[in-house]
């Protein structure tokens, strides 16, 4: 539980620590912007395989016993998941966390006109999905954790983004976009228009969604996610 523990308190001051606006903008002009995406995101990956190794090395205190329709709980919602991670860091989105940035407010991506924080609402549906299947103690702090972390940085890079744009700027930009998903497709704010590029994206996400679900799970994790069928 130690070693678990340390690695949850490492993965907060990771997600903490480097988005403080005085530590990411030295950091953004020493590594430019997409690069300190992609070195982010990889730290952020790294941390987080750390989590599910100590999780699995920690003791296992049961909550609620396993039934198989939790099993299919993150199988039907990690395709939109596994999407809107893919599609958010290749987007290019000014107002939350993405590899490329437009200075324009043109060319809203479908990620994006879902949710103008595409990359966190990935990680929340999927620290959320993963909580009905896994019913014990560390599995509840982690994804319980990352729940929470995913929630408050909703709102964390909304404020810093509109400070730094100023308040016209920010509304220009937020226009098209909302931060729940789906509001601004509703009421017409934002329109999906797929290029060959975006369907290109959703083809690898549902091909690595694919991968992952009959091989990389098992094999990179442990349990095998569609074990409940044998039930």
């Amino acid at each position: 539980m130690t070693e678990f523990l340390g690695a949850v308190t490492v993965f907060l001051v990771a997600h903490l620590v480097p988005p403080m606006p005085s530590v990411r903008n030295r950091l953004v002009s020493w590594l430019g912007r997409g690069a300190y995406v992609a070195v982010y995101s990889l730290l952020s990956l790294g941390l987080l395989v750390w989590i599910i190794l100590a999780a699995r090395r920690a003791p296992y205190l049961a909550l609620w016993y396993p039934a198989p329709w939790q099993a299919l709980v993150p199988i039907a919602v990690m395709p939109l998941a596994g999407w809107l991670l893919l599609a958010g860091l290749m987007e290019h989105n000014p107002l939350s966390i993405s590899m490329r940035v437009s200075a324009t407010v043109e060319g809203v991506g479908p990620a994006t006109a879902v949710t103008r924080h595409p990359v966190l609402w990935a990680s929340l549906l999927w620290a959320l999905s993963y909580i009905p299947p896994n019913g014990d103690l560390v599995s509840i702090i982690l994804f319980g954790g990352m729940m929470a972390l995913s929630l408050v940085g909703l709102f964390l890079v909304d404020r810093r983004v509109r400070r730094r744009f100023g308040e016209e700027r920010w509304n220009q930009l937020a226009a098209q976009t909302s931060m729940v998903p789906l509001v601004a497709l509703y009421t017409g704010r934002a329109r999906i228009r797929p290029s060959h590029r975006d369907i290109i994206i959703a083809i690898t996400a549902m091909t690595l969604y694919v991968w992952f679900l009959m091989i990389g799970h098992a094999a990179l994790i442990g349990p095998d996610p569609l074990a409940w069928m044998a039930w």
